[in-house]
């Protein structure tokens, strides 16, 4: 008996849990026909969002482009340069003595003979008055002889003394004409003594700051000088090329062509005097492969300045009918140079380019590329062969609208697609529970 209430106590569990598993079964999403309707939508969901990827993958991609154009492509060789005066000079004292006073400012533009400093000339006014009184008194003693000889060749004449004397006399002549040189020499001496006293500039230049104050006792073998004076105008600037240019500068030379050279600050961004190319070095430096070459400059208003590092641009040749476009349509890559080159489906095309002179922004172009063709030259590192590609300033004003008709109707017609995957999962729905 107790084991029969077991069994039935069994079988009671048995179908409880089988009826909880059916009612559990009937209302639980998945086991709905309306689960079938949410799986569909998702799958729907995701079937839109690749199509709209693909979409997205397949955009034009906004550029800016220009046009090959021809014009002329100057051939310029660009190097670091020194500024170079072409004199400088220190100035010594040609004799000693006490400098009395000092003529210039410091920094001051002088021109050549200017009197910068005066040395005490009084001793050598001294000696030059000394060397006066005895040329004085030569002078007569010469002249006495010369009266005496004068004499003595006529008593000669009338045989009343000998020739021995007369000769003697007239050695004694030449003896005081040689006194009297001397002395005159020695006068000159002493002029130029006091010429010297007042020191007066060489060069025209500008001065730089004073090495000797007044008072002090200045000898010739002065160490630094009185004043060191710098020629500006005209001014050098010395600069160096490779010596693979050289060739072509010394064909443009020989030919009797004038290159122009232009000075620009050490930034490269500021033109500061424009002058010619002077001359080469007589040789080439073996350990950098390179020559000097040295260009004038008038320098009008002193922007260049001794010692100073300048960018130096020297024109050498200039190029007719060369093609150019701007420097930022140039690529590199594996094969070498390229562009992009815009067709007329407005897609792109790799086109590697052979390259000529650049100048700045502009870049010639030897072969690859023909006038009037346009080059992708900003937003190319999103493209590839075959992209394609949008211009802005070329894209008309209904794009716009058309783009947004276009992503509306796709929207649409995706919500179609989903509504309609929805109504069939509703459909089948209320078929199953008619079956049922």
């Amino acid at each position: 008996m107790v084991k029969r209430h077991r069994g039935r106590n069994i079988a009671l569990i048995i179908a409880a849990l089988v009826i909880l598993g059916v009612v559990l079964w009937r209302w639980h999403p998945w086991g709905s026909p309306g689960g079938a309707a949410s799986a569909g939508d998702a799958s729907g969901a995701r079937a839109g969002r690749a199509g709209r990827g693909a979409a997205m993958g397949n955009m034009p991609q906004p550029v800016r482009v220009a046009a090959a154009t021809q014009g002329e492509m100057p051939v310029v060789l660009t190097a670091l340069g020194t500024v170079t005066p072409l004199a400088n000079v220190t100035v010594l004292p040609q004799l000693s003595g006490v400098l009395q006073d000092v003529y210039f400012k410091e920094g001051q533009m002088v021109r050549k003979g200017d009197v910068l400093a005066q040395i005490d000339p009084r001793p050598y006014q001294i000696s030059l008055d000394n060397a006066q009184g005895t040329l004085a008194r030569d002078e007569a003693l010469l002249q006495t002889a010369r009266l005496d000889l004068k004499r003595y060749q006529t008593l000669l004449s009338q045989d009343s003394i000998a020739s021995q004397q007369v000769d003697t006399q007239a050695s004694l002549v030449r003896q005081y004409e040689g006194t009297v040189k001397s002395d005159k020499a020695n006068i000159d001496t002493y002029k130029l003594d006091l010429v010297y006293a007042r020191i007066t500039a060489p060069v025209s230049g500008r001065v730089g700051l004073r090495q000797v104050d007044p008072g002090n006792y200045v000898t010739p073998s002065l160490t630094n000088g009185i004043v060191v004076i710098t020629q500006l105008q005209p001014i050098s600037v010395i600069f160096t090329t490779s010596e693979d240019n050289l060739q072509q500068i010394i064909q443009q030379t020989q030919s009797g062509a004038k290159l122009s050279v232009t000075a620009y600050d050490r930034s490269n961004t500021t033109s500061l005097e424009g002058g010619m190319l002077e001359t080469l070095d007589n040789q080439i430096d073996t350990t950098t492969g390179t020559v000097k070459l040295r260009a004038i400059f008038q320098n009008s208003k002193n922007l260049l300045f001794p010692n100073q590092f300048v960018n130096a641009r020297l024109l050498v040749d200039t190029i007719k009918d060369a093609v150019i476009v701007p420097t930022p349509a140039v690529l590199n890559g594996s094969m070498g140079p390229f562009v992009y080159v815009v067709k007329a489906d407005n897609t792109v095309t790799v086109r590697p380019v052979k390259l000529g002179p650049v100048d700045g922004e502009r870049t010639s172009i030897k072969s690859g590329l023909a006038v009037g063709e346009r080059v992708v030259i900003d937003g190319s590192d999103r493209l590839k062969e075959g992209a394609k590609i949008t211009i802005p300033a070329d894209k008309p004003r209904g794009a716009s609208g058309a783009s947004g008709a276009t992503g509306a109707s796709g929207a649409r017609g995706a919500a179609a697609a989903s509504g309609a995957s929805g109504a069939h999962a509703h459909h089948g729905k209320h078929a199953a529970q008619a079956s049922q």
